[in-house]
């Protein structure tokens, strides 16, 4: 594999990694699963909502140009069960939320302003027409467009969905990522471990942000540094028709890093394997035929920061969604110094504050080591430093990367 390529900006390597990459095949589901998944097309509503004209208070419904005088209660409009008669001059029908307002009023009272005598109705102020009455359509009418193509959906998407009288809905199949842990040194959490070796941790953390990202995580556990097992587990990725494979440590240049040179046996085209980042230089992208192949660094917060910068655009692309590869920083202040930065883009683990008027505070933790798993599990943000940055003093100006 060549040595030769580029390091690239990370503007330029998150461009070659979502370039030519299409939403994946649509498949219908029903509402029940939809939670957290991205809608492959336009969802028109198949119906008016409301259909007719509702009462949005308890009270009585009259014509408001009668409300002067006593009023004559004829009847009753309940939720589903309408009153099905003509509201006329000087009558007045007793109406619960949610009630089809009667044909000729339009207007409704509520009833902590009415005063009422048997049947008779008087009221206890001015009343407008339209008060406290949802208008036909008001929410939305039928084959208006309510859900866009390309929205993940949330719980209040799945409702109107359902409100819009869709039993199932069409979704961009989940990606389907394969995650690989590398290294002799690795044995997973509660088996034996050698005095030299270390728990493998970082799998986890990239599996969840997977499945956070809308992609279905698939673990293909830890593997030492045997080019053979490597590839073997290489092969069971495309076998299990992993849409992306995702590879944690030997990315570097050491001899024990073997994963290129398995990646490359097993027939990888290589994109790029070098960022002007830190944490996270070491970076490969490629594919093997239609699998698209990540290879993130093995230090916890390189391979976290790695995931969030790269790993959940390409799901998220892939899912169909067209803003995968959108800025995703926000501005804040820093809530400490900042040293000066280096010749590569930093990102910072920070925690994230508000101070009294609402402002977003943002404090980089003294010890950036990328090695310290509980460095990263308190941190709420990056905050991203460019190439060279001048030291900034407390209460600067900064760009932070939420790590929700």
């Amino acid at each position: 594999m060549s040595e030769k390529k580029p390091m690239l900006s990370v503007e330029e390597a998150l461009a070659a990694i979502l370039v030519n990459v299409a939403p994946l095949e649509t498949e219908d589901a029903p509402l029940a699963v939809c939670y957290g998944r991205t809608l492959a097309r336009d969802i028109p509503a198949r119906r008016t909502q409301p259909p007719c004209a509702l009462s949005a208070m308890d009270g009585y419904a009259l014509r408001a140009a009668d409300a002067a005088g006593p009023l004559r209660i004829i009847g009753e409009s309940a939720a589903g069960k309408g009153f099905g008669a003509v509201c006329g001059a000087g009558e007045a029908v007793r109406i619960f939320t949610g009630a089809p307002v009667p044909h000729g009023a339009d207007a409704v009272l509520i009833q902590e302003e009415a005063e009422r005598d048997g049947e008779s109705l008087v009221a206890a102020g001015p009343v407008k027409a339209g008060d406290n009455i949802r208008d036909v359509g008001v929410d939305f009418t039928e084959g208006a467009i309510v859900l866009r193509a390309g929205r993940r959906l949330g719980p209040a998407d799945v409702a109107l969905a359902a409100s819009a009288d869709h039993a199932t809905l069409p979704l961009t199949r989940k990606p389907r990522v394969a995650v690989l842990s590398t290294g002799d040194e690795l044995v997973p959490p509660g088996a034996p471990r050698g005095p030299d070796q270390i728990v493998a941790s970082n799998a986890f953390a990239v599996l969840g942000l997977i499945a956070a990202s809308g992609g279905e995580p698939l673990d293909l556990g830890v593997v030492g540094d045997r080019l053979d097992r490597i590839e073997a587990a290489i092969q069971r990725a495309r076998a299990e028709k992993a849409d992306v494979l995702v590879t944690i440590g030997g990315a570097s240049v050491g001899d024990r890093d073997l994963v290129r040179g398995a990646l490359a046996r097993e027939g990888m085209e290589l994109s790029f394997w070098k960022v002007r980042m830190k944490p996270g230089k070491p970076l490969i992208h490629g594919h093997i035929g239609p699998m698209r192949v990540l290879g993130l660094p093995g230090n916890p917060t390189s391979a976290s920061v790695c995931g969030h910068l790269f790993l959940k655009p390409l799901i998220r692309a892939l899912s169909g969604d067209p803003k995968a590869g959108a800025d995703r920083s926000e501005p804040a202040l820093a809530g400490a110094a900042l040293p000066p930065g280096g010749s590569r883009r930093e990102f910072l683990r920070a925690t994230l504050t508000g101070d009294e008027e609402g402002r977003l505070i943002a404090t980089a933790h003294e010890n950036q080591d990328s090695s310290l798993s509980s460095v990263l599990a308190y941190s709420q943000a990056l905050i991203v430093r460019a190439e060279n940055a001048a030291p900034a003093p407390p209460g600067a100006q900064v760009r932070v990367i939420r790590l929700d």
